[in-house]
């Protein structure tokens, strides 16, 4: 492609959704990808058995179909083969003495369903999810807005003249709650504590980090409302309409192209020069999706400002996630009513267990009891495998990044820190050891196992450093404003012609898009 106009580095879902809106612009738009696939965190394999479809990482895509993306783009990528699966009972829980909560996406079926467990906790829930709607508009803009924009600007002086300054700060006061102390105040049963508990590991959080309580209600609320979609036939069908509609509106995706280096000329950023030493030029900006340690430590190296490069050797990294997944000879036998068709179950002792592992793993231990994320494709979509069978998606968030222990104190483990593959699947016994005690039969009906650990899925993206998929720690300090840097503008890099997005930038991680969406639509 000659007269590109946008060079983008990277091709997980904020770089599609970028050139994609880019391209609808009339603008020239090239990805470049250094894998022999787009996708970033999107993959889509055979990896346990024949006929056995797997979404290697990412599966869930609520946060896209609920996006300013999807609606810009979503009838353009259906004319291109996009569909979605969905399931009337998106989440649940299932704790280690059978006790068990189902989530619906019909909220008076959930106020009567949490109230019959415990009086009152249904009614709250009603309460929590109500009041996010309530005050969508002011969550929404700051969640998904450009934050050093004159909209967002005008946004909150119009909540300070409806609400009153003082109410204003009391509002935003209260949404830094961490989700301890959310559900410990208006949840007195266990069981409903422990079903949003571990809803706060799927934003990089933990259950004491500031503002956990209000994402947990932000995510209860989304999952109410849209439930838990997963891609008709794998995520690939998903990168396949996208790169079907980038190419559609004259843009171009090249594989196996690893850029080595950002190009200046003049004061500011002209293109960039693949590891093949060929060089490709952009007339407009150069656009990276990828974390601040690929930008500024080897794309820009000595180029990087000063400040910058600064800021990301104090940058910080979150826990590693650890994925299992199975190919069964039948769907599993839950114990427990109604769970065969919840999209995504989460398996733990409770908020007290979700905190335990979580602070285990930041330590450098592997949790004794860890957090439990069960996917069940086969039940929103049957064609991911051979009729009668099914298939388990496991996310496990509560991974040492380096290993120094073991919390039970019964795998030894490596004294250089790394995972080996002995360890992994040592791990993943202790794992299945927890799926085995809540499913009848379960290692009976195992045709195959996949595991894959922090390494691992660094391995096949070098933007899970460590293995962490959420591109950086997403507590506070490192959030809204000031993610990446505390110095952050919006997705400039201080470099013209040079912009920063994914998931280690504003919005932050998840399949929305929303980093791509929001410049693209400035450029």
């Amino acid at each position: 492609m000659s007269d590109v106009d946008h060079i983008i580095v990277g091709s997980g879902i904020n770089a599609l959704v970028c050139a994609a809106m880019l391209g609808a612009k009339g603008a020239r738009v090239l990805v470049l990808e250094r894998n022999d696939r787009i996708g970033g965190c999107m993959r889509t394999e055979e990896i346990t058995a024949p006929g056995f479809v797997h979404d290697v990482m990412a599966t869930t895509f609520v946060l896209f179909i609920t996006s300013p993306a999807f609606a810009a783009l979503g009838k353009d990528l259906a004319r291109h083969g996009l569909e979605f699966c969905h399931t009337s009972t998106p989440t649940g829980v299932l704790r280690p003495d059978g006790s068990h909560a189902v989530v619906t996406t019909d909220r008076a079926a959930n106020i009567a369903a949490l109230n019959a467990i415990n009086s009152g906790d249904g009614d709250r829930h009603g309460g929590d999810v109500g009041g996010i709607e309530r005050n969508a508009g002011l969550l929404f803009g700051l969640l998904g807005g450009a934050l050093w924009s004159y909209p967002t600007t005008k946004l909150m002086a119009g909540e300070a003249w409806r609400r009153g300054p003082r109410n204003l700060a009391a509002f935003l006061g209260e949404a830094l709650v961490p989700a301890r102390g959310w559900l410990e105040t208006g949840y007195t049963s266990d069981t409903v504590r422990a079903l949003w508990a571990p809803w706060v590991l799927h934003a990089g959080l933990g259950p004491e980090d500031a503002f956990s309580g209000q994402i947990a209600k932000v995510i209860a609320f989304a999952l109410e409302a849209a439930g838990a979609p997963i891609v008709k036939g794998g995520a690939k069908n998903l990168l396949a309409a996208f790169e079907a509609l980038i190419k559609e509106r004259g843009g171009e995706i090249r594989v196996n192209a690893d850029v080595a280096s950002i190009v200046q000329t003049g004061g500011r950023v002209t293109g960039v020069r693949l590891a093949s030493g060929d060089t490709v030029t952009a007339l407009k900006s150069v656009i990276c999706s990828v974390t601040p340690t690929q930008l500024y430590g080897r794309l820009l190296d000595k180029d990087a400002p000063e400040t910058a490069a600064k800021a990301t050797r104090d940058y910080r990294y979150g826990k590693g996630n650890f994925q299992i997944h199975y190919a069964l000879n039948s769907p599993p036998a839950w114990r427990g009513e109604g769970l065969d068709k919840v999209a995504l179950l989460h398996l733990t002792p409770g908020l007290d267990g979700v905190s335990k592992a979580c602070n285990e793993a930041v330590r450098g231990l592997l949790p004794e009891v860890p957090t439990i994320c069960v996917g069940q494709p086969h039940a929103l979509d049957p064609s991911r495998c051979p009729e009668g069978k099914a298939i388990l998606w496991l996310q496990l968030p509560e991974a040492p990044r380096v290993i120094k222990g073991d919390a039970a104190g019964r795998l030894e483990t490596p004294a250089d820190g790394r995972w080996s593959d002995a360890l992994r699947e040592a791990f993943a016994d202790r794992v299945e050891a927890i799926l085995a005690h809540h499913i009848d039969g379960f290692r009976e009906s195992v045709i195959a196992r996949r595991a894959y650990s922090p390494a691992d899925l660094e391995a096949m993206n070098i933007n899970l450093v460590g293995g962490d998929p959420y591109g950086g720690s997403s507590t506070i300090d490192q959030a809204f404003l000031w993610r990446p840097f505390k110095a952050t503008r919006n997705h400039d890099t201080g470099i013209k012609g040079l912009y920063h997005i994914g998931a280690s930038t504003h919005p932050g991680a998840g399949l929305g898009g929303g980093s791509g969406f929001l410049l693209a639509g400035r450029l």
